[in-house]
C-alpha cells in the first residue's frame, strides 16, 4: 500500500475512534510496527495526530490533509461537480479554489476549451496534461497537507487577474445563507477570488449544510449559484434563494 493510502487510512481509523494503537493500525493495514510507527511521526509532523505511548490519537485542531478529504462524501461531491461543470461554457476563464470539490469539477472539464485559473495543486494535477485546457497556476506558499498554495503572492496574483466564474467550496453554510471555512489562512484568499469574478458559484454537498467553519467568508448576498444535491438543507435552500441565489440541484 502506497504512503499516501495508509496515511489516509490511519486517519480514518482515528477519526472513527479517537486513537488506536501501533499493533491496531498494523493489523488494519498489513504493515510492519517500523512501517505505522514512521507514518506516525510523518503525520505528527504534519499537525494532524498526536503520537501516545504506543500509537497516536487525532489532534483536536487537526485539518485532515487532502486525500482523506477527498475520499469523503465522494459520490456526492461528484454529483455536485458534474452539474457544475454544465454550467460552463466554451471560451469562458474560470477560477477554481483550493478543495476536493472543485478538483472533481476539474476532472469533469477535461477536453474542454477553457482556461482554468487555480491554487490548487490537485486541479493543476488534474488538468496538466490537458492540451485543451489553458491552466493558470498561481503561485503562493504551498501547502503540502491540503495540496493547495496561499499567502499574499497569491492574493496579489488574484487581483491581477479576472474570471467569468469563480467556483468556490465551503466547509459550511449556515442557515442565514452565511458561507463558512475552518482553515483561517484561506480566508483573505477566497476573499480575494469573490473580488476577482463576474460571477460566485459555491460548490456545496448535503454535508455543508450547516457543515463546519469558523470564519466568515461572505453572504449570500455576493453568491450567484448555489449548485448542491438532495438532502440539502430546504430552510437554507429557501434563505439562499430568497436572497437571490439560484439554486442548482445535481
Amino acid at each position: 500500500m502506497l504512503p499516501q493510502r495508509r496515511h489516509s487510512e490511519i486517519l480514518r481509523c482515528l477519526s472513527r475512534e479517537g486513537s488506536a494503537s501501533v499493533t491496531t493500525l498494523a493489523e488494519l493495514l498489513d504493515a510492519s510496527h517500523a512501517t505505522i510507527r514512521r507514518d506516525l511521526i510523518c503525520l505528527e509532523r504534519d499537525g494532524v495526530l498526536t503520537r501516545v505511548h504506543g500509537g497516536a490519537m487525532i489532534s483536536a485542531d487537526a485539518e485532515p490533509p487532502f486525500d482523506y478529504a477527498a475520499g469523503e462524501d465522494l459520490a456526492d461531491k461528484d454529483a455536485v461537480a458534474r452539474a457544475a461543470a454544465n454550467l460552463v461554457a466554451d471560451g469562458e476563464v474560470l477560477l477554481l479554489d483550493i478543495g476536493t470539490t472543485t478538483h472533481r469539477l476539474a476532472a469533469h472539464l477535461h477536453g474542454r476549451a477553457v482556461t482554468v485559473m487555480t491554487s490548487n495543486l490537485a486541479v493543476y494535477e488534474e488538468l496538466v496534461g490537458d492540451h485543451a485546457v489553458q491552466l493558470i497556476l498561481l503561485g503562493g506558499v504551498v501547502r503540502r497537507n491540503y495540496r493547495s498554495m496561499v499567502g499574499f503572492l497569491t492574493e496579489d496574483a488574484l487581483r491581477q487577474v479576472r474570471a467569468n466564474r469563480l467556483f468556490m467550496g465551503t466547509a459550511g453554510v449556515r442557515a442565514d445563507g452565511s458561507v463558512m471555512d475552518d482553515t483561517v489562512v484561506e480566508v483573505p484568499q477566497k476573499r480575494a477570488m469573490l473580488a476577482a469574478a463576474d460571477q460566485v458559484v459555491l460548490l456545496a454537498d448535503a454535508a455543508k449544510f450547516p457543515g463546519a467553519g469558523l470564519a466568515r467568508i461572505c453572504g449570500p448576498d455576493e453568491v450567484n449559484v448555489l449548485v448542491t444535491n438532495a438532502g440539502a438543507d430546504e430552510r437554507t435552500l429557501s434563505v439562499m434563494s430568497e436572497s437571490g441565489v439560484e439554486v442548482v440541484r445535481a
